[in-house]
């Protein structure tokens, strides 16, 4: 999800719910204590070098029972930072703590918002070897001679 469609989903959202990838939700008390504009230069195992930037959202729940964040102060929020930081409409990820800190990409399911499991993934795999797609076997009905088969229950087995 990028920060031009969380903005538009906020503008007619009630409220601002996430869901984690096992069907639990962050508490509705929860903090969005940063927004960041994140760069990653890196080079891959083909050695090309890679540039991506993300959104970063971090949640944190601080057990402040009477904090509910609403949907216009989270748009406030982003405003703010696309302002201050010159951040622009990229995809978002998502940090939330739970047993240790997990990234999440953003998706929306018309009710709330769902934090998706990223998965790591070899960018280069025409050098590594790795097929990017499974090869296309044809099967074909192999030839049969009906009269030295085999029936059940004819007791030829």
């Amino acid at each position: 999800m990028k920060l031009s469609e969380i903005k538009e989903v906020l503008k007619t959202a009630e409220a601002v719910n996430f869901e984690l990838p096992n069907g639990t939700f962050v508490p509705e008390y929860f903090h969005v204590t940063e927004v960041g504009l994140i760069n990653k230069n890196f080079i891959d195992c083909g050695g090309t070098v890679r540039n991506e930037t993300v959104v970063n959202f971090q949640l944190w729940n601080a057990n402040d029972y009477e904090h509910r964040l609403k949907p216009q102060k989270l748009i406030n929020i982003i405003e703010l930072s696309e302002k201050v930081l010159g951040i622009e409409d990229h995809e978002i990820e998502v940090e939330y703590q739970d047993s240790t800190i997990g990234k999440y990409d953003l998706d929306f399911n018309g009710r709330h918002f769902i934090l998706l499991n990223k998965q790591t993934a070899c960018l280069a795999q025409e050098q590594c070897g790795i097929p990017s797609d499974k090869p296309k076997i044809k099967l074909v009905q192999p030839y049969t001679d009906d009269s030295n088969s085999c029936t059940p229950g004819g007791g030829c087995c």
